[in-house]
């Protein structure tokens, strides 16, 4: 139906008029995606990264190490169900540091530094790169062109036309620094970085006498060819192209060193009026050397330069300790670098479990929750290493009283997994899977479901490091410890869904996690949601359109079973007019708006009485 201007109506007839619709309404955030917080193999420090499978976790961070329970804990979350990671590297202050290799010229009277190139983030992991550098652009005399290869020798990046002019469109560090994932550059020099392997002087416009014996050397191999023989290679090439054309075919038909294709491999390309010759070896050491005075003839006297520049010298960070792990709020380091980021809802911090001081895990985990209270963000706990039964976890769970806050919930015992680095069993702790399970629940039945159950497996758990009896879960579940538990038709599943608030003993109304997790849920909604009465006149018209939005936002949670309750007045109210906005409140800017909710607790405990009669029969 098309829309007419009803304003002023000219013959009798039926106007029909389309107004815009004066709802609004409020949309639900995504409610689990994890944040990972501590030591990765490679990435950038400090940085929330967002991936959304394991293969791009390998990609950026570098994949499982024996060092690194964050990798580990990122495999499980994904095989369990998990959807989106956001994950934050965290080293030790002062610790790491990046590979890099320092690039010459020669073009000026001495060679001189020019260019440095860095990995772009601190590891072990930059030694494996390679750059390769020549100056096959279309302006050969201004310009070059740098790739970075792995460490195979594949080509994992590739960049032309670059400058040192800081006036150029191409201007190398501008240009690399903000189109590699790999590597940066900075200029420490005057002149462009020689190419990779031997170069030649220029040409002049007639080539010299080809007919000559030339002498290569690479490494400790040498060996002798005629660079033309007219009997052989007919006529003599009569440009610089062809030249190279030549010796490479002459290069590449030389017998190797055993197991070497530094010759077999060999490239000769034109840069201008040079030629340069690259062994075929990304080794270092493989260099093609041109020896005697017929090279001298030829031009081929000039630096000798490796067939790649290897990056040298990275490190890994050291394992971040309490302190890095808590970061500085000022330097968005550690876990406040999360402060930033939208829709996180799950925080794991696996390396905790390892602490072998308990005070050091709950200085972060009180850094964490406090994190947690102010981002409506829900904290998964691991159980310590030294739980190693049911004793221990009993008279361990005292020390955490300091942190009891109903943003966080623990889970006890440790998973046992098959190692993939190793192929062995081997114990990991629980948070990583557990915050897979949550997702998967979410996504099946809703924030509101606890991720507990029959329905709560753990995929790829062999078994757990304590076996509980329903006697010993009865010892850990009133004091706020979420079980795991093995049964034999069922296998690893997760038996617990309490907060640390949830002990007996505090009696708190956010004992359960699905009703602390749903109302973080509803308020962040109803907060984004309502940005949009900011400014507006604080008068009942306004009031009623949040009165609407919010009661139509609340009404779906309520068809969808988020509430309790047959009817929506028994689900959830919601209450914003002059009673709850005053006259005094409008003189200040002020609308409140009053919301409750009767969230659904889980069956924790179901009772079944049984009764038999004797002597009745059924017809």
């Amino acid at each position: 139906m098309s829309a007419v201007n009803a304003a002023r109506p000219t013959h009798p007839g039926v106007y029909v008029e389309e107004l815009p619709s004066s709802t609004r309404t409020i949309t639900t955030p995504t409610t689990s995606v994890t944040a990972f917080v501590g030591h990765t193999r490679r990435g950038p420090l400090d940085e929330p990264v967002r991936v959304g499978s394991f293969t791009e976790f390998e990609r950026r961070f570098g994949g499982l190490t024996s060092r690194s329970a964050v990798g580990h804990a990122v495999h499980q979350y994904f095989a369990n169900g998990g959807s989106v990671a956001v994950v934050v590297r965290v080293a030790r202050a002062g610790s790491g540091r990046a590979a890099g290799v320092t690039l010459k010229s020669t073009e000026g009277h001495s060679e001189s530094p020019v260019l440095e190139v860095r990995a772009k983030e601190p590891g072990v992991w930059g030694n494996g790169l390679r750059v390769v550098v020549d100056h096959d652009t279309p302006c050969p005399d201004e310009t070059f062109a740098l790739r970075v290869l792995g460490a195979r020798g594949e080509v994992r990046e590739s960049f032309t036309g670059l400058s040192m002019d800081p006036s150029h469109d191409r201007y190398a560090p501008a240009a690399v620094d903000a189109g590699s994932r790999l590597v940066e550059v900075e200029v420490v020099g005057e002149g462009r970085p020689d190419p990779s392997g031997t170069v030649s002087k220029p040409f002049g416009r007639e080539l010299p006498d080809l007919a000559v014996d030339l002498t290569v050397k690479i490494g400790d191999v040498e060996r002798e060819f005629r660079l033309h023989d007219p009997a052989c290679d007919g006529e003599a090439p009569c440009s610089v192209a062809e030249l190279a054309l030549l010796l490479e075919r002459k290069l590449r038909a030389l017998p190797d060193a055993p197991g070497r294709r530094a010759f077999a491999g060999a490239e000769v390309t034109v840069s201008g009026r040079r030629l340069r010759v690259v062994a075929g070896s990304t080794d270092p050491d493989d260099v093609v050397r041109f020896l005697g005075e017929c090279a001298n003839d030829l031009g081929l006297e000039a630096s000798v330069n490796p067939p790649v520049f290897p990056l040298e010298g990275g490190e890994d960070g050291a394992a971040p300790g309490p302190r890095d792990l808590i970061g500085s709020e000022a330097g968005k380091t550690g876990l406040q670098a999360l402060r930033g980021v939208a829709d996180v809802n799950l925080l794991v911090l696996p390396e905790l479990a390892s602490y072998e001081r308990t005070e050091d895990a709950l200085t972060v985990l009180s850094a964490a929750q406090l994190l947690c209270r102010e981002r409506r963000i829900f904290l998964l706990v691991d159980a310590p290493d030294s739980w190693a039964g049911v004793d221990a976890a009993r008279a361990g769970i005292a020390a955490f009283d300091a942190v009891r806050g109903d943003h966080a919930a623990l889970y006890f015992p440790h998973l046992r997994l098959t190692d993939p680095l190793t192929g062995r069993l081997r114990s990991f702790p629980p948070s990583g899977a557990v915050a897979g399970v949550i997702a998967r629940t979410d996504a099946e039945r809703g924030v509101w479901k606890a991720p507990a159950g029959t329905g709560a497996r753990l995929a790829g758990v062999r078994s757990l490091t304590v076996d509980l009896t329903d006697r010993e879960a009865g010892l850990l579940n009133p004091l706020g410890v979420n079980c795991l538990r093995a049964f034999p038709a069922t296998g690893p599943v997760v038996w617990g869904a309490r907060t640390l608030a949830g002990s007996d003993a505090l009696d708190s109304e956010w004992a359960f996690v699905p009703v602390r997790r749903l109302a973080l849920h509803v308020e962040e909604s109803l907060q984004r949601g309502l940005r949009w009465v900011v400014f507006e006149p604080n008068d009942e018209n306004l009031w009623q359109q949040i009165r609407l939005a919010a009661s139509s936002y609340l009404h779906t949670l309520f068809r969808q079973g988020a509430f309790k309750g047959s009817t929506p007045r028994e689900a959830y109210f919601v209450k914003c007019d002059s009673d709850t906005t005053t006259a005094e409140d409008i003189e200040n800017g002020v609308v409140n708006v009053l919301v409750g909710i009767a969230p659904v607790r889980p069956a924790e405990f179901v009772v079944v009485r049984i009764q038999q009669t004797s002597g009745q029969f059924a017809l």
